[in-house]
């Protein structure tokens, strides 16, 4: 999302701030910060929305569970037609001949939020192709690598925090 960051920090309603608790990245409002201060580190579950984690390798992987707040400000959209929503909903990457549009300027390797045509934001995702690449390439070829999607709250619901 870029310098849109500012947006989710400085609202309307409040200041808030983004929190690393068990390698586990959290968003939450400063409010909710000075009351969990009095809660043990030990027992504190989930101090706010997840946003992501760290992986063992020390990479960032972002959780659907963060889909509602990034999604709004994303600078780079794909958008599936309603026939491979179904797919990506499952776990799969988006085709060539699932691809709806895509935001011009996406570079490869760029990370995306995956829309339905109707504009409901489903998952991230990574552009496994440029736009420009997308335009001459092969319909079954990958061109959304899947890294998320809404469907995980049903497939993973008591892992998710």
């Amino acid at each position: 999302i870029g310098e849109n960051i500012q947006l989710l920090v400085d609202r309307p309603d409040g200041t808030y701030c983004f929190r690393l608790h068990r390698d586990r990245v959290y968003y939450l409002s400063e409010k909710l910060l000075k009351l969990a201060a009095s809660v043990p580190r030990d027992s504190l579950v989930a101090p706010g929305t997840c946003f992501g984690k760290f992986t063992k390798s020390q990479k960032f992987r972002l959780s659907v569970t963060a889909l509602d707040f990034l999604a709004p400000y994303a600078k780079y959209k794909v958008w599936v037609k309603p026939g491979s929503e179904q797919s990506f909903l499952y776990g799969n990457h988006v085709l060539k001949s699932g691809l709806g549009r895509i935001t011009e300027s996406t570079a490869q390797y760029q990370g995306v939020v995956v829309y339905s045509m109707a504009d409901v934001p489903l998952g991230f995702g990574v552009a496994a192709k440029s736009t420009q690449e997308c335009r001459k390439v092969d319909p079954l070829a990958i061109v959304v690598f899947h890294q998320a999607d809404v469907g995980e709250y049903v497939r993973n619901e008591d892992t998710l925090t």
